[in-house]
Formats: C-alpha cells, structure tokens, sequence
C-alpha cells in the first residue's frame, strides 16, 4: 500500500526514498504536479544481464543451445512480486493522466521465488530436470541485508486509474526467455 513505510535495506533503496520523499515535499511545498509510482519489480528482455531475472532466462536459453551447462545463484527462497515493465510504464502514463497527483503502488500481487522463475524459464525451454542444471553458491551471492519477501498491493491503482497486469508471471518469464533464446541463436 502507498502508505506502508519504507525500510530500504540497501544503497538503491535508500536513494529510491530519498527521491519519493523530496517529490512528496517538492509537490505539497510548491503545488507542483508530481506523482510519484511506487514500483515493484518490473522485468522484460531488456532487463540487464547482471539483474537475477536476465541471469536466468539468458543462462537457460544457453544450456538449451548447449553453450553452458550450469546456473550459479545464491538465495532461491527469495520471493519478489515481478511484474511486465511494459503493463508498468502503462501505468506511469495514467498516473500522468490524472487531474490531481498522487502515489500509486504497480504490482501484481503475487510473490514468487527465484526458484520459481528457474522453474518457468527452464519449463520455457523445454528442460523439466532444471535442478541438473543449478547450483548456489549464497557466499558469493549473499546480500548484506536481504528481504525474503516483497509483495505490493496495487488496490489504488486499479481502482483509481484502471490500471492492472496484462502478462502473468508464466508469460512474462517465457517471453524473457524467447527473447535470451533469440539472441544466443543470432550469436551462433
């Protein structure tokens, strides 16, 4: 919900607050039209390769193509409410859209756990034995202070702006993989 407190746990969210809170105070001090989303995780082909989602799509398109032959991660019990970035940017637009500005949360609703999106992109490529394929290594990959679960409430959005996700989890997670496999093939 827009009114839950924010609690960073690194340098990223601690900046993102930063900036939510001096657009609340630029907005309620000088009537400027400003609104501020509050975004949870928004994936697409063109989420960098360092990003946990990338990792995995990119690395099963390449053990598909026979081109690697195992998937490093660290916490796989970590769930995260990941949305389209596309059905995201939508929902900025309406923001926009409003006579008056406000805060809204975009999110699915739903939390799912990096072993979940394993399994999808791994189903995306055809492979059904993905526990093969991954190892964690969670020294190498371990957050100093991580969270195991974010979920949003996009209630407000919805209501007030009509917004809501277009792509379920599953087809965000194939069309991410589509697109890794296209870019191996082209690589080849």
């Amino acid at each position: 919900m827009e009114t839950t407190p924010f609690h960073p746990r690194s340098p990223y969210g601690s900046a993102k607050a930063l900036a939510h809170y001096s657009a609340v105070n630029y907005r309620e001090s000088y009537d400027m039209f400003i609104s501020c989303g509050i975004l949870f995780n928004h994936e697409s082909p063109r989420r960098g390769l360092e990003f946990v989602t990338r990792k995995i799509t990119n690395t099963a398109a390449k053990i598909k193509l026979g081109k690697t032959d195992e998937l490093v991660l660290g916490n796989m019990t970590a769930k995260r409410d990941w949305g389209y970035s596309k059905d995201f940017v939508l929902g900025m637009w309406l923001m926009l859209q409003q006579s008056k500005p406000d805060d809204f949360v975009l999110a699915t609703g739903e939390a799912h756990s990096v072993e979940d999106f394993v399994s999808a992109a791994f189903k995306a490529a055809g492979i059904s034995n993905w526990q093969k394929y991954v190892k964690t290594n969670s020294d190498e990959f371990a957050r100093p202070a991580d969270v195991e679960l974010l979920r949003g409430d996009a209630s407000k959005a919805k209501n007030i702006l009509g917004w809501e996700p277009s792509v379920s989890f599953e087809e965000l997670v194939k069309l991410m993989f589509e697109a890794d496999l296209a870019l191996e093939l082209s690589t080849i």
